[in-house]
């Protein structure tokens, strides 16, 4: 009478990185209230990447809103040769992050946050800096910035 219809058939497989997990703390009159965010990425490593930033009570629950919201807000990225088609420098911020292909075989020369988001994104090839911050959420939607660029 009833079918068993798989959803999952027609989404695509995507992989879920968690890049940092924070501690917040609010002065209240009863005390300290806890919280935590959780910044994570979520990408197919076929070209298209999301970034979201989950809040909540405790840990798991704000991964689990990081992930909705990473995967609402995906873009897709163009990619040429396992590589970006053009150098690209963004400021998003007091995040500056420069993206500069690279010839085939050469790898991911990235740092810190950024090393995740073109992981994700499935660029196999590329070198990038970053300027201005060490704050890694700065750091990654700056990224994702000059990965939306590229696709325009």
């Amino acid at each position: 009478m009833y079918e068993n219809i798989n959803l999952d058939q027609n989404q695509e497989k995507l992989e879920e990185k968690v890049i940092e997990v924070k501690r917040v703390s609010k002065k209240t009159k009863g005390g300290n209230k806890m919280r935590f965010t959780a910044l994570v990425i979520v990408g197919n490593r076929a070209g298209r990447v999301g970034v979201g930033l989950g809040k909540s009570s405790d840990v798991s629950t704000a991964i689990t809103k990081g992930v909705a919201i990473a995967k609402k807000k995906m873009i897709d990225v163009l990619i040429v040769n396992d590589t970006i088609p053009h150098s690209i420098a963004v400021k998003e911020g007091a995040a500056q992050i420069f993206l500069k292909p690279a010839p085939a075989g050469t790898g991911i020369i990235a740092g810190g946050a950024v090393r995740f988001v073109v992981e994700a994104a499935g660029i196999k090839n590329i070198s990038s800096k970053i300027l201005g911050t060490d704050n890694k959420a700065s750091n990654v939607h700056a990224a994702l910035e000059a990965l939306r660029r590229l696709s325009r």
